[in-house]
């Protein structure tokens, strides 16, 4: 079978990409299925501040600007390439951009990865 890629439906693929970075997220974290999007990546990767513990992904042996970079990277994946698919259509037609998000999709997968085996 071909993938939505390949067959030139680059929304599809993007869109799939980033559901399966949300998919994780919310498996790694172990937080509810109401989060979805922005507010689950915020919640997950929450720095921790004045002692206080932060998001079940958050990286407490990072200094406070790189956690809150953390998280507002994966906010920022979520508001720019998943949700405006999920709610409305979405022009895709460059490959090459399309390919990118993948890539960064997949980058962002590492990251969750890592962060798991932090916290194991």
């Amino acid at each position: 079978m071909r993938t939505n890629f390949d067959l030139g439906d680059y929304e599809t693929a993007c869109f799939a990409a980033m559901k399966a970075v949300e998919v994780a997220v919310r498996d790694a974290s172990g937080l509810d299925n109401s989060l979805v999007g922005v507010p689950l990546m915020r919640r997950a990767f929450q720095p921790h501040q004045n002692g206080k513990p932060g998001g079940p992904l958050a990286d407490s042996g990072a200094e406070g600007g790189g956690q809150e970079a953390e998280s507002a990277l994966f906010a920022g994946a979520m508001g720019r390439y998943k949700n405006p698919s999920s709610h409305r259509t979405v022009g895709f037609d460059d490959p090459i951009e399309a390919a990118q998000i993948i890539q960064f999709a997949d980058l962002l997968l590492r990251q969750v990865d890592r962060a798991k085996a932090r916290n194991s």
